[in-house]
């Protein structure tokens, strides 16, 4: 990781976000989330009573304060990404209740969600998916502008295709605007993607795992580029990624989620330091030391994840953890605060027990 770039500035403003009114440096509240999917499987399915679910997303709750980086880490299939698209309201929630600058954004009709879209963008995961290979880089980047019916002037169009590009890192922009999406290397694509985002100067920016397909050579220039948006505009991230050490260097809190529940959620530095959730230090554990000389404690997690379908009871991790016993299994823990700004679900860790 890019360890030796500066440190990243704190988030403006630290006041805490308070339920149920928020103050003025929250941007997103989410309130006891949860999403659903109702499925049928073969025969069994049809002639079932009540549908089986997916719970993707369960009772989940957070904050997110202006220019801040809210980090969600976990698994493949931990309900990280079904969070975002809640949040953006591109999927309905099953209950729960998102909050963007104080209104609830599940109440809003057709005209006031384009109006919150505004403010509230994507960063895509693939870049060689989410651009259409047909349009040059201008017309991609001004998309967001038409759609929302601010491209009725072609010269203000220009002027913010520009900007954009200009902030993501794109110069000359001369070399760029009439670029096609496969005349451009996976960096210089994430980073339309970017601009692509920041044309409609957002408030707040849900990136879903935006650096997992670049090579690990250009990574740290589309990270620092994200920081130093942040820093310059206040932009508030919530930064969805399955890589720990990547979360630690971008995030100032992360939210460790395993089967559509928070595990963990703290600061990046006490998630990094002093991890109290056994899912949390076993992630730890896996990230690559670049020593191969050095040897260092595992701590093993058993089998496989669970199907989402038929989670475990009690504590959803309690099968592949190594210090489950008796009452993991008939008692659903609730996150507790171990310390200030601290948050476990871990029943044997609030008992002190480990």
């Amino acid at each position: 990781m890019p360890g030796e770039a500066s440190p990243k500035p704190e988030a403006p403003g630290a006041k805490e976000c308070t339920s149920p009114d928020l103050n003025a440096d929250c941007v997103v509240e989410v309130r006891g989330l949860m999403k659903f999917f109702d499925i049928r499987m073969g025969l069994a399915g049809l002639w079932a009573k009540a549908p089986m679910q997916v719970k993707a997303v369960d009772d989940v709750s957070f904050f997110i304060r202006k220019g801040e980086i809210v980090g969600l880490v976990g698994e493949t299939g931990c309900g990280k990404t079904t969070v975002g698209r809640l949040i953006l309201r591109l999927d309905n929630p099953t209950g729960g209740t998102v909050m963007f600058e104080g209104v609830d954004i599940a109440s809003l009709k057709t005209r006031a969600v384009k109006k919150f879209r505004k403010r509230a963008q994507m960063i895509f995961q693939d870049p060689y998916a989410s651009l259409n290979p047909r349009m040059t880089v201008t017309q991609i980047v001004s998309e967001p502008l038409l759609n929302y019916g601010e491209g009725k002037d072609p010269e203000q169009v220009a002027v913010k295709v520009a900007k954009a590009l200009n902030d993501a890192g794109l110069r000359p922009i001369e070399q760029y605007i009439e670029r096609f999406p496969h005349e451009l290397s996976g960096g210089e694509r994430q980073r339309v993607s970017v601009a692509r985002a920041l044309v409609m100067d957002p408030k707040f920016i849900v990136a879903d795992e935006p650096v997992s397909m670049l090579d690990v050579s250009i990574r740290a220039g589309v990270m620092n580029l994200m920081l130093g948006l942040r820093e310059k505009y206040g932009i508030a991230y919530l930064f969805i990624t399955h890589d720990i050490s990547v979360a630690r260097y971008m995030c100032d809190r992360i939210a460790i989620m395993y089967l559509g529940k928070i595990m963990e959620f703290a600061s990046s530095e006490i998630i990094v330091g002093s991890p109290k959730h056994p899912y949390t230090r076993a992630l730890l554990k896996a990230v690559p030391i670049a020593d191969p000389t050095r040897e260092r404690a595992t701590l093993p997690i058993k089998g496989e994840i669970p199907s989402p379908i038929d989670r475990p009871s009690g504590c959803v991790f309690r099968t592949r953890c190594p210090f489950m016993y008796e009452d993991c299994a008939n008692i659903v823990p609730e996150l507790f605060e171990p310390g200030p700004d601290h948050q476990v679900a871990c029943i044997r860790v609030q008992r002190k027990e480990i």
